[in-house]
């Protein structure tokens, strides 16, 4: 057998061979179509620019291998947690939404493939053994076969690719996974491929628009540059019209026309002003080719009248017309004669500071010449400065005018100011006088024109000066006080008052040399400082003129007056250092020229000083006495002699000095009047009486009525009376248990103001008690005015007795009065018997002294305050 025999098939064996040869020859030819298609997904990535091209190309290629009726490929997009479907065919799903949150899909087949990055191959057999195995949920419809696919760029999945069938007469098997398989990882790098190119040519795309955009923009703007350039230009000769252009306001108009035609078209224009009443409008200026001139007319319904109203620009065409005439805005007139010539108007308001004074505005004729929105941009902008301009033009005017005006008021105020200087002058002169006067007054006396406390301190400062750099010069304050000038002025009346301290003034003027000075300190105190006199027997020269002038006497309002003066005298020495020591001097002196009795001088020596320090130490102390109630209480009766009862007891007080011992009642009545503590010291001694009535009362021996000495100074108020029977109401004590005794002495002084305060004591049921009656001047009087229950006669008068009958048949008239008046008759200070004899030999049975006392005993002890 040959070599070729040995290797030829029996037919038997070629017959065995043909099912593999046939399989390797699909084999080939799956290999050569896979080959095929993943060509044609590399043509893809290279010819496609856009995915949505290529989704469906790719859906074809899959078809050629298998059946792909239902195709779709998901992508996950993780950091927005969505899955994107790309493409998405199917028979029974039409998908509308392209992206889904993952969160509702993740636990489907699709999550699964997403979240293991495997691939899955089901059919309607092993569904429940892959939930079983995957927990993966199956939802809705199943098809009868699924085959899906990771798509992953490296390692990462980024989606997935799947096909499926409903038909069961179609089946997927494991060549078609693989193919699929194969596939997916060249379809990642074909869609990344055509995404970039997508993505670069949609930036071409991008940026080629924003550059021609940009190049617009900038041709845009050359435009608008141009523009505002023609702009600010106009502007510029809009200024400098108002501020240059001299002589016809027609030129600066025509002037502002030709400007607003090179910025905007304005063949036709005018401006239209307000007149004051701003009821009519005036045309200052109107180029039109229609008309020749407008003439001033009222205010209607016209375009310039609805932009007065308005106070905006506006741009009114055909159209806007007929809006305008339909809504009412302006009248239908105007609208048809607009439409007929087919005008486009603009119009702006003419505003200055806020207020519109008129509108400019600027027309065509003709459909083809309309105006835009840019136009009435720009008429709007530049209105603003026509306005101002036109304003500046006016008040260029109106300042021109009113400086010729000024000039003519200049020169005639001119005139007025050269006399109004010499009227200035004058009162610059009449100023002066007024000042000097304001001077003069300020150290003068209004009444009697004499230097005043203030320039006579400043005078005598000087003078303590030069006592103490120069010793030997000699000078001497007298400090003069008048007598009776109160009882002038309280009779007389204040005028009289100020007459006669005119003529003292006078007088003392007259008693002193050229260059001593005498000043009016205030009320009838004048003071005079005596400059470098000789000797000491010259001041008191003087001292004696003086009180010789003042005691002639006076004729007041035609009636004669008598007056005097007393005079204090105080050297300067070098120990003096201000003008109120001196002062203070001269004036303890005074007062002791008074206390010596009057119309007389003193001359200061330090005794004076000690014994005013020690009335002053001597009124502290009894005022510290009274505050504490350190004074002693004593009662004296007042006796019936015709059966020897008291009829009521009167208290007074003592003071026992701590080192003087006992004081007199005269001179601690004194310090107490001097220091203004006698109201004081009565309200003592009337709440003492009041206490002593309250614990003695029920005693049968004790005093039923106590009598209190009361000033006057209680009556001159009636407050006061008020409070001093308030005061006895509270204490529990009845009025009528109470005497009051008032010293003449005291009513003289004030009689006429007191009598209402005494009626008012007297309706209370106090009784009332004249005291030391016939000391006084005018006593009688006395008797008939005030209801006085007791009059008592002054002890001065009973002393006499028997010896003197006068004095016995004095107090027997008085007795006589009472038996008329009501009243009763006291006879004070008996101290013999030989007195109470000769009283009641007259029938005078009322008494009080030492003698009553005496022969009858008082039942009370003393008290101590």
């Amino acid at each position: 057998m040959s070599s070729e025999s040995k290797y030829e098939l029996s037919e038997e064996e070629l017959r065995e061979l043909i099912p593999q040869l046939q399989q390797l020859t699909d084999k080939y030819k799956r290999a050569e179509r896979v080959q095929k298609a993943l060509f044609d997904i590399s043509e893809l990535a290279s010819s496609v620019s856009n995915l949505s091209r290529l989704y469906p190309a790719i859906h074809e290629i899959i078809g050629d291998f298998m059946n792909a009726d239902n195709f779709f490929v998901a992508f996950y997009e993780r950091d927005a947690n969505v899955i994107n479907f790309a493409y998405f065919v199917d028979e029974y799903d039409e998908q509308t939404i392209q992206q889904v949150p993952a969160d509702q899909l993740m636990d489907g087949i699709t999550g699964y493939i997403l979240r293991s990055g495997k691939h899955v191959f089901l059919d309607d057999k092993n569904t429940q053994t892959f939930e079983d195995a995957t927990g993966v949920k199956l939802v809705g419809a199943l098809p009868h076969q699924f085959l899906g696919v990771p798509l992953k760029r490296g390692t990462q999945v980024i989606g997935a690719m799947v096909v499926q069938t409903y038909d069961k007469s179609v089946t997927y098997n494991d060549e078609d996974l693989e193919v699929l398989l194969f596939v997916s990882q060249h379809i990642v790098t074909t869609v990344d491929r055509v995404k970039s190119r997508e993505l670069t040519e949609r930036t071409i795309r991008e940026r080629t628009r924003q550059l021609r955009k940009i190049n617009d923009d900038l041709q845009e703007e050359i435009l608008e540059r141009q523009k505002v350039e023609s702009l600010q230009q106009a502007l510029f000769e809009i200024s400098e019209l108002a501020a240059t252009l001299e002589g016809d306001m027609d030129i600066f108009y025509a002037s502002l026309h030709e400007i607003l035609a090179r910025l905007i078209s304005a063949p036709n224009c005018f401006i239209a002003i307000l007149d004051e009443t701003k009821t009519f409008l005036d045309f200052p200026y109107f180029s039109d080719i229609l008309s020749e001139a407008a003439d001033r007319r009222p205010l209607g319904m016209g375009l310039t009248e609805f932009v007065l109203r308005t106070g905006q620009a506006e741009l009114i065409n055909p159209p806007r017309v007929l809006e305008l005439a339909e809504s009412g805005e302006i009248d239908v007139s105007v609208a048809q004669s607009m439409l007929q010539s087919a005008n486009s108007w603009l119009g702006s308001p003419l505003v200055v500071e806020g207020e519109i004074s008129g509108v400019i505005a600027v027309q065509t004729y003709g459909k083809h010449a309309k105006y835009t929105s840019k136009d009435l941009e720009l008429l709007r902008f530049v209105s603003h400065h026509i306005a101002v301009a036109m304003e500046r033009k006016r008040s260029t005017e109106a300042i021109q005018r009113y400086n010729q005006l000024l000039e003519d008021r200049v020169q005639a105020r001119t005139v007025e100011l050269d006399r109004a200087n010499q009227i200035l002058k004058q009162q610059i002169e009449e100023r002066k006088e007024i000042e000097l006067k304001l001077i003069h007054d300020a150290h003068h006396d209004s009444l009697t024109d004499l230097p005043n406390r203030a320039m006579f301190t400043s005078r005598l400062e000087l003078a303590i000066a030069n006592k103490q750099r120069y010793s030997e010069n000699l000078f001497a304050v007298l400090f003069i006080d008048l007598d009776r000038f109160k009882v002038i002025n309280d009779t007389l009346g204040h005028h009289a008052g100020d007459e006669f301290l005119m003529e003292v003034a006078r007088r003392i003027s007259l008693c002193i040399r050229g260059h001593d000075l005498l000043a009016r300190l205030g009320g009838d105190e004048f003071v005079i400082l005596l400059d470098n006199f000789d000797d000491v027997s010259d001041v008191e020269e003087v001292a004696s003129r003086i009180i010789e002038a003042v005691s002639e006497p006076f004729t007041l309002e035609g009636k004669e007056m008598y007056s005097g003066a007393s005079i204090g005298i105080a050297h300067l020495e070098r120990y003096y250092r201000t003008a109120d020591e001196v002062l203070r001097d001269a004036d303890a002196a005074m007062y002791q020229a008074k206390s010596l009795g009057r119309g007389r001088f003193v001359m200061f020596d330090k005794s004076m000083r000690e014994r005013l320090l020690e009335e002053l130490e001597l009124e502290n102390e009894f005022r510290k006495a009274l505050r504490d109630g350190a004074l002693e209480c004593f009662m004296q009766p007042v006796i019936d002699t015709r059966d020897d009862q008291p009829i009521y007891h009167e208290m007074y007080v003592r003071w026992k000095h701590p080192v003087q011992g006992s004081v007199s009642r005269d001179q601690f009545r004194q310090v107490a009047e001097q220091s203004g503590l006698t109201m004081d010291l009565d309200m003592f001694q009337l709440n003492k009486a009041c206490e002593l009535l309250n614990a003695w009362r029920g005693d049968s021996d004790s005093p039923k009525r106590i009598a209190v000495n009361i000033s006057i100074n209680h009556l001159l108020q009636s407050s006061l009376v008020n409070k001093i029977i308030h005061m006895i109401e509270s204490t529990g004590v009845s009025p009528s248990e109470l005497v009051f005794e008032f010293n003449e002495n005291d009513l003289n002084r004030r009689s006429q103001f007191i009598l209402p305060s005494i009626k008012k004591l007297k309706r209370a049921g106090i009784t009332l008690v004249l005291d030391n009656f016939g000391s006084g001047l005018a006593s009688l009087s006395y008797l008939f005015a005030y209801p006085f229950d007791y009059i008592k006669i002054d002890h001065r008068f009973v002393k006499s007795l028997p010896r003197s009958q006068r004095n016995l048949k004095l107090i027997q008239s008085v007795m006589l009065i009472s038996e008329h008046l009501k009243f009763k008759v006291i006879a004070e200070g008996v101290d013999s018997s030989s007195q109470l004899d000769a009283l009641a030999d007259i029938e005078c049975h009322y008494g009080q002294g030492k003698v009553l006392s005496e022969a009858k005993p008082l039942p009370i002890k003393k008290l101590a305050g």
